[in-house]
């Protein structure tokens, strides 16, 4: 399955396991989204901020919080999945394709990847949140 996609307008889902959640053909994205779903009526104002176009520190590596020398850094698309859910978007990842997007606060671009590799920080470990998230 290469793209994952889910309507906003369909409800958010209970009473999955673990296997079932992280396991599954959607490999977890669709419980990403389901959280930024959640958060958005929780935090509104986090909700706002993204859909301004900031992307802000979340559970996964991809938000930044200021400019850093580099022009780039790299994401994972499960930060996109639940970033499109706090802006209350359906979900849609095309994981056969990279996507950039730039942050409206601090102008940096973060290129959202399936490569584990690009994601890797110091220490090798995959999808770790570096200082600026």
């Amino acid at each position: 399955m290469n793209t994952i996609h889910r309507a906003i307008s369909e409800p958010l889902r209970s009473g999955l396991d673990w296997n079932e959640t992280w396991k599954g053909a959607d490999r977890g994205f669709i419980q990403c989204w389901e959280v930024g779903r959640r958060r958005a009526a929780a935090e509104p104002q986090l909700a706002e901020a993204c859909l301004a176009g900031q992307l802000p520190p979340l559970g996964w590596k991809g938000g930044v919080v200021k400019r850093l020398k580099k022009p780039e850094k790299f994401g994972s698309f499960r930060y996109l999945a639940e970033w499109q859910g706090l802006r209350g978007e359906d979900l849609h990842i095309d994981l056969a394709k990279e996507l950039s997007l730039v942050c409206s606060a601090t102008g940096m671009t973060v290129v959202f990847t399936s490569d584990l590799a690009k994601l890797a920080g110091p220490g090798g470990n995959d999808e770790v949140e570096d200082a600026n998230g």
